[in-house]
């Protein structure tokens, strides 16, 4: 289950992006669940098509990430760096690091990310 839950700070908006299983116990998302199926690329690939899909109606929002552990985190990091000029195309993405953000750079560590969509020229015919 992958959600965009409204947050506001201070007056700015944004959307804290969710994942995980759903708990039908519980009746909620479990963030840290661990299924051990070996699909976990498959789920990052679902996910960033979510962000990618969620930024077209949304463009001007922000979209928060972080993983529900420091080694999530880590993960998340790997995989946009590992697709990051493919994802700055469209994206723009911040790091969150020692409390500052940045412009998200291969050679750091963060501790979460904003995310928004890039504005797109229009092309008239």
């Amino acid at each position: 289950m992958i959600t965009f839950i409204p947050e506001n700070i201070g007056g700015t908006t944004f959307f804290n992006l969710a994942f995980g299983n759903w708990n039908e116990e519980v009746k909620e998302l479990d963030d840290k669940a661990v299924s051990n199926n070996r699909d976990r690329n498959k789920i990052l690939a679902t996910v960033a098509a979510a962000v990618i899909e969620f930024t077209i109606h949304f463009p001007d929002t922000f979209v928060f990430a972080q993983g529900s552990s420091q080694s999530r985190t880590r993960l998340y990091q790997m995989g946009i760096s590992a697709n990051l000029e493919e994802i700055e195309s469209i994206l723009y993405v911040l790091g969150l690091s020692k409390g500052r953000w940045e412009r998200f750079r291969k050679d750091r560590n963060y501790d979460a990310f904003l995310i928004r969509r890039k504005h797109q020229k229009r092309k008239f015919v």
